[in-house]
C-alpha cells in the first residue's frame, strides 16, 4: 500500500482557510469601522445642528429680554402718567373745594373777630389762628364753623388773654369736608 502524505495538503487548506478568515475579519473591521465612522459623523451633525438651534434660540433670548425691558420701562413711565394725570384730576376737583372753604370762614366770621393765619395741615385738617375781642366771641366762631357746610369739628387748641390790649389769642383746628355734610347735601337734592 502507498502511503499518502495528506500533511501538505492539510497544511495548505489551513493556511488558505487562515488567510481567508483575516480577510474576512479584515473586510468586518473596515465595515465596522466605517459603519462608526458613519455613525459618528451622524452624530456629530445631530449635536452641531443642535448646537446652532441653542445659540439662535439664546441670542432671541436676549432679544426679548430687551424688549421685556423695554416694555417694563414703557409700563413704569404709563404708570407714572397715570398717576400723574390722577393728581392733576384730584386737584381740577379740589379746585372749587377751597374756594367753598373760604367762603364759609368769611361768611360765618362774627364781628370782632380777626384771623391772622389760616393754614392746611394734611388732607382736610385747617389750622386757624386770629385775635378776638372776647372769648364769647371765639365760641360763637367756632359754634357757626360746626354748622358749616364744608367745615366741621372745630377744636380750640390755645386761647390766651392779652391783658394790655383786652383781646384773646387763639388757635384752632376744624376738618373740611369733601362735599359738604351728608345731610346736607341729602336736602339740597330733595329741594327741602
Amino acid at each position: 500500500m502507498t502511503k499518502l502524505n495528506l500533511l501538505p495538503w492539510r497544511e495548505t487548506y489551513r493556511r488558505e482557510k487562515n488567510i481567508e478568515f483575516g480577510i474576512t475579519t479584515g473586510i468586518f473591521a473596515v465595515l465596522t469601522m466605517g459603519l462608526v465612522f458613519v455613525g459618528i459623523q451622524f452624530a456629530q451633525g445631530k449635536v452641531d445642528f443642535q448646537n446652532e438651534r441653542n445659540a439662535r434660540l439664546d441670542s432671541e433670548i436676549v432679544l426679548l429680554q430687551q424688549e421685556l425691558m423695554e416694555i417694563k420701562e414703557l409700563e413704569k413711565t404709563k404708570n407714572d402718567l397715570l398717576s400723574r394725570m390722577e393728581i392733576v384730576q384730584e386737584l381740577q376737583a379740589q379746585r372749587p373745594k377751597i374756594v367753598h372753604i373760604l367762603y364759609e370762614i368769611a361768611n360765618n366770621l362774627p364781628d370782632g373777630v380777626f384771623l391772622t393765619s389760616l393754614r392746611q395741615d394734611g388732607e382736610t385738617r385747617l389750622l386757624l389762628e386770629g385775635q378776638a375781642e372776647s372769648n364769647a366771641r371765639v365760641s360763637a366762631l367756632m359754634r357757626q364753623l360746626n354748622d358749616s357746610t364744608y367745615l366741621s369739628k372745630p377744636k380750640l387748641e390755645i386761647i390766651a388773654a392779652d391783658k394790655v390790649f383786652g383781646n384773646s389769642t387763639f388757635k384752632l383746628s376744624m376738618h373740611s369736608d369733601s362735599g359738604g355734610k351728608a345731610g346736607d347735601s341729602e336736602e339740597t337734592e330733595d329741594g327741602i
